[in-house]
C-alpha cells in the first residue's frame, strides 16, 4: 500500500496574497510535485510580525490565536517567506508564555513549520521537481530572517542547481537589502543607502535574474533597480523552480 501523502497547509503571507499571488500558486505546484496534499486554510490572516515588531503584542497575540486554530491538524505548515516563517517558528510561541496550554499548541505549530525551500530540500528532497530552467545566470539574495533565524542558505541554491540554473554569487549576498519590514519606514535614508549598495552588487554579477525567498526584499530591490535604470529581472525563487516565470512579468513590472 502507498504511504499517505503529507498533509500540508500553505501559509500564503500578506504580501503574496495582495501583490504577487503567483508565488502562492508556484508554492502549491512545487509542494504537489513533491508528493504533498496541499490545503490553503481560508481563515488565515497576517502572521502578526508588523504588530510584534512595533511592540503591539496584544494585536500580535490576537492574530496568533487565529493562526493556531486555522493551522491545527496539519502534518506541516509551509511558508514561502523566511520572514513570516521565522515569526511562526521562533516568535509566535513567546506570545503565550503566560498560558501553558496555548504555549504548547504554539510550540507544536512551530515544530511543524518550514520555509518553502527548506521544506522541499530538507524534508521532501528534490528528486520530484519537474522544471528544467533554460534561462541565463541568476543571482540569489539571502534574506535576513531566512538566513539568520531559519538557517536557509544552501537549500535554495541546491534546488536551483537541480533544475539547471547557474547561480552567480554576488558580493555580500548575506547583507540586508534595507527593507527590514518597518525598518524602511522608520529609517528611510539608511534603508535607501542599503538597497542602493545591494543593487550595485546585484548588477556587478551580470546575472539576468535576481532571486530571493522573501517578497518584501524583492519588492524593495526591484524598486531600486528600476529607479536606477537597470533591467535585471526580479523573481521569487518559487516562481523559477515551478517553471512559472513565463506566466507573469518580473516583480516590479505591472502590479507585482
Amino acid at each position: 500500500m502507498p504511504s499517505r501523502k503529507p498533509r500540508v497547509a500553505l501559509f500564503v503571507t500578506c504580501l503574496v496574497d495582495l501583490y504577487r499571488p503567483t508565488i502562492g500558486f508556484a508554492a502549491i505546484r512545487l509542494l504537489e510535485q513533491s508528493g504533498c496534499q496541499v490545503e490553503v486554510p481560508r481563515a488565515q490572516t497576517c502572521c502578526g510580525q508588523p504588530a510584534y515588531n512595533s511592540g503591539d503584542r496584544a494585536t500580535a497575540r490576537d492574530l496568533a490565536e487565529v493562526i493556531l486554530d486555522a493551522f491545527g491538524g496539519y502534518d506541516y505548515v509551509v511558508v514561502p517567506s523566511g520572514s513570516c516563517g521565522g515569526m511562526l517558528k521562533h516568535h509566535l510561541p513567546h506570545l503565550f508564555d503566560d498560558d501553558p496550554n496555548l504555549r504548547a499548541r504554539a510550540d507544536a505549530l512551530a515544530e511543524r513549520t518550514f520555509e518553502l525551500t527548506s521544506f522541499l530540500a530538507d524534508v521532501m528532497g528534490i528528486a520530484n521537481l519537474q522544471t528544467r530552467y533554460a534561462g541565463g545566470p541568476v543571482t540569489y539574495h539571502d534574506s535576513c530572517s531566512g538566513l539568520r533565524e531559519l538557517g536557509i542558505k544552501e537549500q535554495p541554491r541546491r534546488l536551483l542547481r537541480a533544475v539547471g540554473a547557474s547561480v552567480t554569487e554576488m558580493a555580500d549576498a548575506e547583507v540586508c537589502c534595507g527593507f527590514g519590514g518597518t525598518f524602511c519606514v522608520k529609517y528611510p535614508d539608511i534603508s535607501t543607502r542599503m538597497v542602493s549598495d545591494k543593487v550595485r552588487d546585484i548588477v556587478a554579477t551580470g546575472a539576468e535574474t535576481l532571486l530571493a525567498g522573501d517578497l518584501g526584499c524583492l519588492m524593495n530591490m526591484a524598486g531600486c533597480l528600476q529607479r536606477e535604470g537597470h533591467r535585471t529581472n526580479t523573481r521569487h525563487v518559487a516562481e523559477l523552480l515551478a517553471g512559472m516565470t513565463g506566466q507573469v512579468p518580473p516583480i516590479g513590472e505591472g502590479r507585482g
